[in-house]
């Protein structure tokens, strides 16, 4: 089997660029470049671009207004930082819905391989039989192939990516916001960074997060496959934006019930789930029961479920 070249050098450079900038740590740029490569390889691109424009557009989000940040967050990194751990909360669901769709539709490719050589057997275990190999005859998201599996899977990363996104640009740039948050299960005022708070700015953020990884899912679509018409943009826009604004909604729940947020009265600044301050320290809302990344990977995995249901 030969190894695709392209998917390894993009995967290779972009784990490197982060590394290098010092947004990936050395276990988040081996992450990145596994996730990556498996994520670009294979018969569809989309999955793989929505990776890549999900990457460096939240990159960009966490390097915005970092001196702000600094003054409201303990920990703060300005270029985000991320670990391994990070990386696959972040990349989870959506690596599964890749991984399926190509053992499925693509034969050839090094997930269907990999499918083989572990004995997993994707097709028996999701009860599909005589999938078409995707040739490019038929568009993607055509909700008549094999079920609609092949719509319900790429929607599905869609909902993860924009559910992701939509999170990052909503805590990277809502906590920019000039009005105050306000917790969403009480609707009380909360210091800005608080899990589970929710502002204008911050909603509107992760709607247009969810817009940008529905608008490159559709317009990836189209320039790799002539049976996809324009109209795929527009559909994959529109679902883009509820993703996001929905996987918002899911993340700020969980965010403010089974994620601990602590406040440091003597600094002023919210505290990490790992930070250790001294003097007098607040629990603004919800229990000690999942960290940050857990509650990353919880709702993106909803989002992903529920948006790939819903479009099936």
């Amino acid at each position: 089997m030969a190894i695709p070249l392209v998917p390894l050098v993009l995967a290779t450079l972009l784990s490197a660029h982060g590394l290098r900038k010092k947004s990936l740590s050395p276990s988040g740029a081996f992450a990145a470049f596994v996730v990556g490569f498996l994520m670009l390889s294979g018969g569809l691109y989309a999955f793989g671009v929505m990776l890549i424009g999900f990457y460096l557009t939240g990159s960009q989000a966490t390097k915005y207004g970092k001196k702000r940040k600094a003054q409201l967050e303990e920990g703060y990194h300005e270029a985000g930082y991320r670990s391994g751990w990070q990386v696959l909360c972040n990349s989870a669901s959506a690596f599964v819905a890749a991984f399926v769709w190509n053992a499925v539709f693509a034969p050839g490719s090094v997930h269907a391989k990999l499918d083989g050589i572990l004995g997993i057997n994707v097709q028996g275990l999701i009860g599909i039989k005589n999938a078409p190999r995707y040739d490019a005859s038929w568009c993607p998201v055509d909700g008549s192939i094999a079920g609609g599996l092949s719509r319900m899977l790429l929607f599905a990363a869609l909902g993860h990516f924009a559910c992701c996104l939509g999170d990052t640009l909503a805590s990277e740039l809502g906590i920019l916001s000039r009005g105050q948050p306000r917790l969403i299960t009480t609707l009380r005022t909360v210091p800005a960074g608080t899990n589970g708070a929710m502002s204008v700015g911050g909603t509107l953020a992760s709607i247009t997060g969810g817009l940008v990884v529905g608008l490159v899912m559709g317009v990836s679509l189209v320039a790799e496959n002539r049976e996809c018409g324009v109209n795929v943009v527009v559909e994959s826009g529109v679902w883009g934006m509820f993703g996001g604004g929905m996987g918002s909604l899911i993340d700020s729940v969980l965010g403010a019930t089974v994620q601990q947020t602590r406040y440091s009265v003597s600094k002023g600044v919210v505290l990490q789930d790992s930070s250790r301050a001294g003097g007098e320290v607040q629990t603004i809302s919800g229990w000690n029961v999942l960290t940050n990344n857990q509650v990353n990977l919880v709702s993106s995995t909803l989002s992903a479920g529920l948006l790939g249901w819903m479009t099936r």
